[in-house]
């Protein structure tokens, strides 16, 4: 039990900071757990923190389920529909391959991306619909450990005229209805993983909830573009060292 209480810890702090949370976790399940593919165990986990994420946005959610908010519903709609079109395929090629030596290497790849996307700052006149497209597309490849699901979304909320107050709100609304997604395809799939991993669930939540607000703020003002390099480089040293074991 202590095992996934601690990747639930993890979960929930990291998910809040473009370094990929997913990335992070499978890493550590892959020392930690021995039951379940690193990849299910990181995307499940997500679950504990998307109850941190409604609550948080409480009022924002109520505007949306009361339809009163109806270009951001729109915007949620097509942004997940095109985020589970690219990510489940992308899902079903990494969930076996993606351990050991090859799970570093991808995390190192995924990274580097992560870097790039916190180093470049870049507006343009873009519609809402396309601009949706554009984050749901990035969002489904954050499928892929180490590549930051919220670096990948902030950036591409940054190529339209977002408010830039509201790019990291509407970046953390739109995970939520693809986690739901995910959760509801990997529980059908390993009904033994709740069961097992309820423990991560709950502490995901509790750091999540209480860390939220603080981790945003810091997300705010930090460019993270050193943090990942410097995570990708260890990734890719790892992947080395173990390999020439």
């Amino acid at each position: 039990m202590s095992e996934y209480i601690l990747l639930g810890i993890i979960q929930g702090i990291f998910e809040w900071i473009p370094i990929s949370s997913e990335g992070v976790v499978a890493l550590a399940s892959q020392f930690l757990v021995e039951d379940f593919r690193p990849v299910d165990v990181s995307l499940f986990l997500h679950l504990g923190t998307l109850f941190a994420v409604l609550i948080y946005f409480r009022k924002d959610w109520q505007e949306i389920l009361m339809f009163k908010n109806l270009k951001l519903l729109k915007f949620l709609l097509i942004a997940t529909l095109v985020s589970l079109i690219i990510g489940y395929p992308l899902y079903k090629m990494i969930e076996n391959v993606v351990v050991g030596s090859a799970l570093l290497m991808v995390m190192g790849f995924g990274l580097l991306i992560t870097a790039y996307f916190s180093k470049t700052k870049r507006t343009f006149e873009i519609s809402s619909k396309k601009l949706a497209i554009v984050t749901g597309f990035l969002q489904g490849l954050s499928v892929i450990p180490g590549l930051s699901r919220s670096g990948a979304t902030i950036f591409g909320l940054s190529l339209g005229k977002t408010d830039p107050q509201e790019v990291l709100k509407i970046s953390y609304l739109m995970s939520a209805p693809t986690v739901f997604v995910s959760s509801i395809y990997l529980f059908l799939k390993e009904p033994t993983l709740i069961s097992e991993a309820w423990p991560a669930l709950i502490s995901s939540f509790v750091l999540g909830i209480l860390t939220l607000g603080f981790l945003l703020r810091i997300a705010r003002t930090i460019n993270f573009f050193k943090f990942a390099l410097i995570f990708s480089f260890l990734c890719f040293l790892g992947a080395a060292i173990n390999f020439l074991i």
